[in-house]
């Protein structure tokens, strides 16, 4: 390459990166929102977040297209071509974080004034702190490049699922106990599967970071317990028999 090609490349590979934080800041948003309008049943602040979902579509499509035309005009190979394709992935998994924010969203207007659940309200919020942290962390390992971030997240993604498990428990237990439940508890669970996708979604980011980076993939079924020495030892994971 040439001076000026290589510059005109660095900057596009810029560009793509400040919109990726962009859109990531907007999806961060989206979720506290929801969260926060589901918690107090603010029905003007859930439309407000389903309104909002068109904006970070629409960086999506911007993404998508200096994808398009970087490839075209720059022909990468290797790592500057995993780079471009972490970014079209990564903004596909923050789109879907957003559509599940508006999901959550949509619920509040049908939702009660009563909620008498509130113990798995704090559960919800304590479900969706975590992939908030989840997807702050990622946002910063794709940044950064930070392997070993990404990995913690990839880690971490247990524990969301363990409180997404203890939630639906607690939740069949008061359908069964009283039937009058069973409405506003069908609504969280659909609203706990929402987190729980968001936290797929930061684990599939974390995926694509460490893919750009190493130049590998982690392995397709996350492993269970201890993996501090996923960093400096290759990976191993047993596959199950066809």
């Amino acid at each position: 390459m040439t001076e000026h090609t290589i510059r005109a490349f660095d900057a596009d590979l810029q560009a793509l990166a400040r919109m990726i934080s962009e859109m990531g800041g907007l999806a961060e948003k989206q979720v506290i929102d929801a969260i926060r309008s589901l918690d107090r049943l603010d029905v003007a602040m859930a439309r407000r977040i389903i309104a909002d979902d068109a904006k970070i579509n629409g960086i999506q499509h911007e993404i998508e297209e200096k994808v398009i035309l970087t490839i075209a005009r720059r022909q990468p190979m290797a790592a500057d071509l995993r780079e471009i394709v972490a970014a079209l992935r990564i903004s596909n998994d923050l789109e879907r974080i957003g559509d599940l924010a508006k999901n959550i969203a949509k619920r509040v207007s049908v939702l009660d004034n009563d909620i008498q659940l509130r113990q798995v309200m704090r559960g919800v919020e304590h479900m969706a702190d975590l992939a908030l942290v989840a997807l702050k962390n990622v946002l910063d390992s794709y940044i950064r490049r930070d392997v070993e971030k990404a990995v913690a997240v990839w880690r971490g993604d247990e524990e969301i699922d363990a409180v997404n498990n203890s939630l639906l428990r607690e939740l069949l237990t008061y359908m069964i106990e009283d039937p009058r439940n069973i409405g506003i508890c069908i609504h969280l669970m659909f609203c706990i599967k929402n987190i729980e996708r968001m936290g797929d979604h930061a684990t599939n980011i974390a995926e694509n970071v460490y893919h750009m980076v190493e130049g590998k993939m982690l392995p397709d079924d996350r492993p269970k317990g201890d993996l501090t020495s996923l960093i400096s030892a290759p990976i191993e994971t047993k596959r199950k028999s066809p």
